[in-house]
């Protein structure tokens, strides 16, 4: 039997966050999530969508030429499919991340994957979702993302760094203000003042196209 997806779209643009901000990569973003985050910018991606075989989205993937796929959604994890899908793409040699609301058990994905776990402040309105014991999975392949509302969000964050040590556990630990709700230069001056081992992250993709679906 076919393995299939549903997929809401797979486009090629400059990746807006992470570690590989900037660089041209193959998004494959899968429908649905079981989260509903207050400042969700993919809501689009709750439904609908198309169901494809993974031969059909890797054939569409290799047709761009890429190094770099990420894969996102909605919740990517909240579809089993999703696991032999990242493999696949390991196996095809492509760099590959996953970003994840680290709501779902993250231990059966390919250990070649970039997890970007996104740890949910409690500004998000789904902290309660976070599932931590996806932390001991974590590795230097893999980053761990906090979206920041308010200073609250900052001061939270800042204590389940110094809790779980996870600049030591992660490769990179990412700090992003929440579009419109927490200014960049504040934010800025948080870390440089906290002196925290913390990479700003601003999305590109909202700065350079307003953020509309298929960039």
């Amino acid at each position: 039997m076919q393995q299939t997806l549903r997929i809401t779209e797979i486009f090629y643009s400059l990746q807006g966050e992470t570690r590989t901000a900037g660089l041209p990569t193959v998004f494959v973003r899968l429908t649905g999530c079981p989260l509903r985050c207050q400042y969700c910018d993919t809501a689009y991606a709750f439904s609908g969508g198309e169901i494809l075989s993974i031969e059909t989205i890797l054939a569409r993937i290799a047709s761009y030429k890429p190094i770099y796929v990420c894969v996102t959604g909605g919740e990517p994890l909240a579809q089993p499919n999703c696991v032999p899908l990242l493999r696949h793409l390991c196996d095809a040699g492509y760099e590959v991340s996953l970003e994840t609301s680290g709501a779902l058990d993250i231990s059966a994905t390919d250990r070649r994957v970039s997890r970007v776990l996104d740890l949910k402040t409690p500004g998000s309105a789904e902290v309660a979702r976070n599932r931590y014991e996806n932390i001991a999975q974590l590795t230097q392949n893999d980053q761990v993302k906090f979206v920041i509302c308010s200073r609250d969000d900052y001061d939270w964050a800042v204590s389940k760094l110094i809790e779980y040590r996870l600049e030591l556990r992660a490769g990179e630990v990412l700090f992003s203000p929440s579009h419109r709700q927490v200014d960049a230069r504040a934010l800025a001056d948080w870390i440089v003042a906290d002196n925290l081992p913390v990479r700003l992250q601003l999305q590109l993709h909202k700065i350079l196209w307003n953020d509309e679906p298929g960039h």
